[in-house]
């Protein structure tokens, strides 16, 4: 191995440690750890150690790249139940929203900025979408409403894919037609349609696979995610938007391991937070930000107490949502990597003042992560809200034995579950499935009728493939509604 190697892998090593340790220090802080992050890339770059980095079209490769499996990520581990009655209000968030921000904000600045009004306008489509990483990282740490998670978590997935055409469009020099509206819509419903297509068989086709390691569903499930964003960019439709949705599709679905596949989903997409954030930190310098503070904290405000509580207003007020709900979502709309690599666009195209843009933007993302990010908690004490903190549903992971024509289920009871106080026999589980093993704080037992379950146990429920979607359905039934969950109506399905 040539020395050279061998410091790269080492200096790799090195700032991938600090960023696990960051991560740890950004949960207590209340903040995404995006801030870190960009911390390192500017350290390593030319003001502190002298790394020199400009190469925006690689950036912005990268960065997408990144995106992608950071959507992959977020469509995975969100689970249906919890963001299904958020469906409309996040699909008019991400549409209706992102286009009353870009109006709002490119007429604001172009006013207040004396930019002309198709840059101004630039500005507004780079700054509209919220930040996946941020959101998913921060707000799953904030005890609100399922609802209001719901709507900001599929906001986040799927505002970047508008938010992308437009910068693509305005920063392309060609004339708006009167076409271009339709033209959006379309690449927002083939990526959509082609998304949820992809999933599906992806779906079906890992259910019936016999993958001869563990470890290959993760990768395969993630490979069909990746796999969207290129056939949407191949058919002119939102790659972005299709694979959020097929990731969406499959991390809802009877896949084999699938807590497994949402844990090498989440460290996957931690690994491209990190490699995003210090890239962004390394492309930035630090003696041009001076220029930018000015320009940054003005369109900051602009975006935060005008364009986004207003496109939050007109989106979401046809749903009678509340005020005090109205005005969360909008502090919550929190930006991150995503408005910077869109900023690398113009400069791709080669649009005069596109540096000054991407300036900006990376000081209004400091600015607003520091504030919005580390307030959230506090806001929604002050507004009410935390009374409804989310509830951990029951975790199943599902293991095949081919052979056999049977699953085994390994169920985590987590804590606030109506499985707690649960006797065995009240599960109830359907002919063809028994609970084998019981595992309760590190030490197996081999459980009775009269076992009571308890928070923090772990099942190894056995089961006949014939069987095996009836009984997951009754153990997530019991931990939503107890003993008596059929009489309460409650049947444990995920659609």
């Amino acid at each position: 191995m040539s020395p050279e190697l061998s410091v790269v892998l080492g200096a790799v090593a090195a700032v991938l440690l600090v960023a696990v340790v960051a991560v740890r220090v950004s949960v207590r802080l209340g903040f995404p750890s995006l801030l870190f992050y960009l911390g390192i890339g500017v350290v390593l770059g030319e003001a502190g150690i002298g790394v020199e980095f400009e190469n925006a079209a690689l950036t912005e490769s990268l960065g997408l790249a990144a995106l992608v499996l950071i959507l992959t990520e977020g469509g995975l581990t969100t689970r249906w139940t919890q963001v299904k009655a958020s469906l409309w209000p996040g699909i008019v968030l991400s549409t209706v929203a992102v286009g009353v921000s870009v109006v709002v904000t490119g007429a604001a600045l172009h006013w207040l900025l004396g930019l002309d009004m198709r840059l101004a306008l630039l500005w507004g489509a780079v700054l509209a979408p919220t930040d996946a990483a941020a959101v998913f990282s921060v707000l799953r740490n904030v005890s609100v409403s399922r609802r209001l998670v719901g709507a900001l978590e599929l906001e986040s997935g799927m505002n970047d894919a508008p938010a992308y055409i437009a910068v693509v469009l305005l920063a392309s020099g060609g004339t708006l037609t009167w076409d271009v509206p339709f033209m959006m819509l379309y690449e927002l419903l083939a990526g959509a349609l082609l998304g949820f297509g992809l999933g599906w068989l992806g779906a079906e086709a890992l259910r019936r696979a016999a993958l001869p390691a563990t470890g290959l569903y993760p990768l395969a499930t993630v490979s069909v995610s990746v796999l969207a964003y290129s056939g949407g960019s191949a058919l002119h439709a939102s790659g972005l938007l299709a694979a959020y949705v097929s990731a969406l599709v499959l991390g809802n679905s009877r896949l084999p391991h699938r807590a497994d596949t949402r844990s090498f989903a989440e460290g996957l997409g931690m690994l491209s937070q990190i490699g995003l954030f210090v890239l962004l930190g390394l492309f930035m310098s630090p003696d041009r930000l001076l220029e930018a503070v000015v320009p940054g904290l003005v369109a900051g405000a602009v975006v935060t107490l005008l364009a986004r509580p207003l496109s939050v207003a007109v989106s979401l007020t046809p749903f009678r949502m509340r005020w005090r709900d109205q005005l969360f979502l909008s502090w919550a709309g929190l930006r991150g990597a995503v408005p910077i690599v869109l900023a690398m666009i113009p400069i791709t195209e080669g649009l005069p003042g596109a540096r000054d843009l991407v300036d900006a933007v990376f000081v209004l993302v400091i600015v607003l992560t520091l504030v919005q990010g580390s307030t959230l908690q506090l806001l929604a004490r002050l507004l009410g809200l935390g009374h409804g903190a989310r509830s951990h549903e029951v975790d199943v992971d599902a293991a095949p034995l081919d052979e056999m024509g049977a699953v085994l289920l390994q169920v985590r009871i987590p804590s606030g579950s109506k499985m707690h106080g649960v006797y065995l026999t009240e599960l109830r589980l359907p002919k063809g499935a028994t609970v084998s093993l019981l595992v309760r704080e590190g030490v197996g037992h081999t459980p009775s009728p009269t076992t009571r379950l308890q928070e923090q146990d772990q099942l190894l429920v056995v089961a006949t493939e014939q069987v095996r979607a009836e009984t997951e359905h009754r153990i997530r039934a019991v931990d939503r509604a107890g003993r008596l969950a059929r009489w309460r109506g409650e049947t444990g399905r995920e659609e």
